[in-house]
């Protein structure tokens, strides 16, 4: 065994990831982590929210410093949120690797992180890891403030409206970059724009009709594409995406343009940065959130940067425009 893969790891896979990859080529995974050294631990998550749970117990109850997570964006979220969730350890003593075989892979993408089992593992093995930003969000679910944080992008509006026809056809064994093309399309004849208040660090920089809002740290949801082409993950600042009241013909005629980050250049389009963010809309609840692809509740919603808060296994090649790697 290296020094680098020294120690156990806690491996948490979702066998629903990915159409059931996570399933089906869990096998393959665990046979490679062996060949590269890894002493580990394996759990598997039963349900939705089931993530949180073990990585918060475990690392409690075991002390685990060092976490894999073994599925889609939805998954990496979730041990991301049983991070927080524990006091044994800070979350930047905690280091995150991700072995990706969701459908959406967005984070992933962010770093260049490869498809391939071995070369993910590859990765994960030389343990070069990077401190990221994180985003923190206070929201409403029947009737009660809840928190949530995430690590890519939260969505509002008709990006929360496409995620959960999405997660709908996750849940009966459908999905896939395709499905959230699908969704996107046949939202638009049921999206009714919502009126909207955004304030910035104390700021009012918006309020009006929106189509959609983007927050985040990352680039790219929705299989690919680059709602937040200007972000960077450890400057300590969210960027954020507001699309205006938009036509479907505008929207549609748009879709290639949301792939390369040009589509911020339509008039309907607003981009700013800032640390606290505040949406309220009228009705009061009208405005639906999606953190990380996972639905969650509704508005009023506000928002918070965690800089550098959660230590990530990533690829050196990926941060030649930010961050400073440190070996891990």
């Amino acid at each position: 065994m290296t020094k680098k893969n020294a120690g156990n790891w806690l491996v948490v896979i979702n066998p629903n990831a990915g159409l059931r990859a996570g399933e089906k080529d869990w096998p393959t995974i665990n046979r490679l982590l062996v060949e590269a050294g890894f002493s580990f631990d394996a759990v598997f998550t039963e349900r939705p929210f089931h993530a949180i749970e073990l990585v918060r117990e475990l690392i409690v109850s075991k002390g685990y410093r060092q976490i894999i997570a073994v599925g889609g964006d939805g998954t990496l979220n979730e041990v991301v949120n049983g991070i927080f969730q524990q006091e044994r350890f800070c979350s930047d003593e905690i280091t995150l690797g991700m072995i990706t075989v969701g459908t959406g892979n967005d984070w992933g993408r962010m770093y260049g992180f490869p498809l391939k089992y071995d070369k993910a593992i590859r990765i994960l093995a030389n343990g070069l890891t990077f401190l990221q930003d994180v985003g923190k969000v206070k929201y409403r679910y029947d009737s009660e403030d809840k928190n949530r944080y995430f690590i890519n992008i939260a969505g509002m509006g008709f990006d929360a409206l496409v995620a959960k026809k999405t997660n709908l056809m996750k849940a009966k064994g459908k999905g896939g970059t395709l499905a959230y093309l699908y969704n996107l399309v046949t939202g638009l004849f049921q999206y009714k724009h919502t009126q909207m208040n955004i304030v910035i660090d104390g700021h009012e920089v918006f309020d009006g009709k929106i189509f959609s809002i983007s927050i985040g740290i990352c680039k790219y949801n929705g299989g690919g594409m680059m709602q937040l082409p200007f972000a960077i993950p450890d400057d300590g600042l969210f960027d954020v995406t507001v699309i205006k009241k938009a036509s479907k013909f505008l929207v549609i005629r748009n879709i290639k343009n949301l792939y390369d980050g040009s589509f911020v250049k339509l008039k309907q389009v607003k981009t700013f940065t800032g640390q606290k963010i505040s949406i309220t809309s009228t009705p009061r609840h009208a405005t639906f959130l999606e953190t990380d692809g996972e639905s969650l509740g509704y508005s009023p919603l506000d928002f918070e940067i965690v800089p550098k808060a959660i230590r990530l296994i990533v690829r050196k090649k990926a941060l030649k425009t930010f961050g400073t790697p440190k070996a891990g």
